[in-house]
């Protein structure tokens, strides 16, 4: 077996502490690049995205914490509508600070609970 980098070994951390965590709950899957940040909340039982927002068509461009902000509201606001008020969240393998948090916070804020 390959070597994982660093990323993919934090990735797959999560994701399988998720599992034993996340119940019924659908998830909050974040990733972010250098240009863009995309929020979409899956639901696993049946595989399908619920719900997305990303910077690529949003009020938003870019990839700063202002963008992160209004991503993360978005997807609350899309998660109010699709019916869903409680998921995990899912940081993939980025760290929780910066951009990943400003969108955490900011879909708490919308009315998410997580």
């Amino acid at each position: 077996m390959a070597k994982l980098s660093l990323f993919e070994r934090r990735r797959r951390r999560v994701r399988s502490a998720l599992r034993s965590r996340a119940g019924d709950r659908p998830r909050l899957s974040v990733h972010r690049t250098g240009r863009h940040l995309y929020a979409q909340i899956i639901d696993d039982k049946e595989g399908r995205t619920v719900a997305a927002a990303s910077t690529l068509g949003g009020k938003k461009s870019g990839a700063n914490v202002d963008a992160a902000t209004a991503v993360g509201k978005d997807i609350a606001a899309a998660a109010k509508k699709a019916g869903i008020t409680s998921v995990v969240f899912d940081r993939g393998g980025f760290l929780y600070h910066g951009r990943v948090k400003a969108l955490a916070d900011a879909a708490r804020e919308g009315g998410l609970e997580f």
